[in-house]
């Protein structure tokens, strides 16, 4: 596990951190932060929230093009009522507020996931946010929500096999771009590099196929402590890693 320390901020040679095109991030830790303060598990989310605006804020100053951020698994609806029922509110609550401040930073809103299993009003939300932006030309915002890596793949599956039906699709015309074509994602880069809060060091059904590549990062920070600094700790090592794709260090010009 990649731990946070001052002194490394940088890499190693001191330059400025390769900048990944898409981050992938799993927002870790907010219950766990209540509980440590003897606060209910909601005010870990809405400090959790804070950071997403922070996180979001330091992104585009990176010059990152696209930050996926996992707000809502498809798991998470095994929560308790009420706490599902908070964290919906609070993802109202946030985007009404926030939609405006990102339209003038120039924030290209977007959301993946079940849409079907959320609240007409929060739908409608959330169009009506995609709407707002999608001329905005800076950062590229990507919020899962009711999402999961699983139903992603599944999903694609069947709309691949109901062209197969229609005789729109040959058997033999099936391959790897085919299926990346009806993901979630379709249409973006896969994530370059995924950070996850939280001590954790597993995806969780997080964009199964996008993350294939991908340089996986975690740190035990929870997330509402998650800052610029740990944000640049993660670039660092982003920089010091050699991408390979399969091919050996000398195919790809490293020694």
């Amino acid at each position: 596990m990649q731990t946070v320390d001052d002194s490394n901020i940088e890499s190693a040679s001191g330059s400025q951190p390769a900048v990944p095109v898409h981050i992938a991030v799993i927002m870790d830790g907010n219950g766990r932060w209540a509980k440590a303060r003897t606060m209910p598990r909601h005010a870990g989310h809405r400090s959790g929230v804070k950071a997403v605006r922070k996180i979001v804020e330091v992104a585009a100053k990176r010059g990152v093009s696209y930050l996926t951020l996992f707000a809502f698994s498809s798991e998470n609806w095994r929560r308790p009522k009420e706490e599902v029922s908070r964290l919906m509110n609070l993802f109202l609550e946030a985007l009404q507020r926030e939609v405006n401040d990102l339209h003038r930073n120039n924030v290209r809103l977007s959301f993946i996931g079940a849409r079907d299993e959320l609240q007409q009003g929060l739908v409608q939300k959330i169009t009506s946010a995609e709407e707002k932006t999608k001329d905005n030309s800076g950062l590229n915002l990507i919020i899962a929500v009711a999402y999961g890596g699983r139903w992603d793949i599944v999903a694609a599956s069947k709309k691949i096999a109901s062209r197969v039906v229609a005789d729109e699709l040959a058997l033999a015309d099936i391959d790897d771009e085919c299926l990346a074509g009806e993901l979630a994602l379709a249409g973006k880069p896969d994530p370059d590099l995924l950070i996850r809060t939280g001590g954790e060091q597993r995806i969780s059904n997080f964009l199964l196929w996008n993350l294939a590549y991908a340089e996986l990062w975690f740190c035990d920070c929870l997330w509402p402590d998650f800052s610029e600094r740990h944000f640049d700790e993660a670039l660092s090592y982003f920089s010091s890693r050699q991408r390979r794709y399969g091919h050996t260090g000398e195919q790809v010009g490293v020694a």
